[in-house]
């Protein structure tokens, strides 16, 4: 049997909410982007039915919302997280409705756009999904700009990795002791020379798209700067960029992506919900623990682990890192100095033990993680009680 940890330690479930307040029936909500299927499972044993397929439009939802107000009824309703995102959540709630996104349960043999509502109001008048936390408008707005830049910089790094892939063909090779995309790179590429003109044009228009790459990244940099100048959860990144491997950006991605940290009761549920727990094998007298579950939050994740790459170093304070803390709280300058002697040493000890450095990151990202949930469960806590006091 194969148990993946990060199902025990989960911040929020759907059956926590069903139990808090009785409802009359429970609504499954099987959405794309042009329909909607819906079945509802009323309280107690009774089969769930079908009630047809509606176009996905504000219109129609709102007909659909009137109709369960004629029955008097208390509703829950839930669709499956996907690529249509929270709008519909957000429709729902401003017109009065009590509504849950949930993590999509496991595909069955057979699969339907009908069955598969059904099943989802079956399994939420059961409260045996997972609630799905939800962002509200200024934390979803602030992670599209995150998730944007990433996008762009993913491209930016394929169209430079592509002209260096097209000069190295045609046997030019810049010094591998020096460094790259400099103005200095740039014009050594635009002075190579090639057999054909057509050549020549391949390279300027490489040359034109890794230009017009890092000036685009330059844009969203500043477009990332001018809204967290709003944001309400500014003050919060700016405690996470103590941590040695943080740095704004970083900061403000795993908070937009991860969004009230403090709601996870202890920093195990937050390492288990970004799925960087091992998963556990076990069945009789067999019990072995596999790789990390690789659950929950990728980008989060991967912030995570970018960082404990910058633990392999000692523990000292530089400068630098003395300049980029200056806008955190002593607690928190105080627990990124912990976290860095803990997990430089933790690193140094694993690689001396034999292990792989890639999983000795992986670990020390997770030790990470606790340090994370601290700080932001105290500066939070912290920001409230002055203003409380203000």
């Amino acid at each position: 049997m194969k148990e993946q940890t990060s199902e025990a330690t989960r911040s929020t479930s759907a059956n926590d909410s069903v139990l808090s307040r009785p409802y009359a029936g429970y609504v499954g909500l099987d959405v794309h982007k042009d329909s909607i299927a819906v079945a509802v499972a009323y309280a107690g044993r009774e089969a769930p039915k079908s009630l047809g397929t509606i176009p996905h439009t504000k219109k129609a939802v709102t007909k659909l919302v009137d109709c369960l107000y004629l029955e008097k009824k208390a509703f829950l309703l839930c669709y499956e997280a996907g690529p249509c995102g929270y709008t519909l959540y957000q429709n729902l709630t401003a017109m009065g409705m009590d509504c849950q996104v949930v993590v999509p349960p496991r595909n069955e043999k057979i699969k339907t756009d009908r069955r598969d509502a059904l099943r989802l109001a079956r399994l939420l008048r059961a409260g045996e999904l997972i609630e799905v936390w939800v962002p509200d408008r200024e934390q979803e707005a602030v992670r599209d700009l995150c998730r944007c830049r990433a996008d762009f910089k993913a491209q930016q790094q394929k169209l430079r990795q592509q002209l260096n892939a097209f000069v190295l063909r045609h046997g030019h090779h810049w010094p591998t002791n020096r460094k790259r995309w400099t103005q200095k790179h740039l014009e050594w590429l635009e002075s190579l020379d090639f057999p054909y003109g057509s050549q020549t044009e391949v390279r300027d228009e490489y040359i034109a798209a890794v230009r017009l790459s890092s000036s685009r990244m330059i844009d969203l940099d500043q477009k990332l700067n001018q809204a967290l100048q709003n944001w309400s959860w500014a003050p919060l990144a700016n405690s996470l960029i103590a941590l040695r491997g943080f740095d704004q950006l970083s900061a403000v991605t795993l908070l937009s992506e991860l969004g009230d940290i403090s709601r996870f009761n202890s920093p195990n549920q937050l390492m288990g919900y970004l799925g960087l727990v091992p998963c556990v094998y076990s069945s009789g007298p067999h019990h072995r623990t596999g790789g990390v579950t690789q659950a929950g939050n990728r980008h989060a994740r991967q912030v995570l682990v970018e960082s404990a790459w910058c633990y392999r170093f000692p523990a000292r304070q530089t400068a630098y890192m003395n300049r980029k803390a200056e806008g955190a709280s002593a607690y928190a300058q105080a627990i990124a100095w912990k976290a860095q002697k803990r997990l430089c040493g933790r690193y140094r000890k694993l690689i001396t033990a034999g292990k792989n450095q890639k999983v000795v990151c992986v670990a020390i990202a997770r030790e990470l993680t606790g340090f994370v949930w601290d700080i932001v469960c105290h500066e939070k806590t912290r920001i409230n009680r002055i203003v409380q006091e203000v």
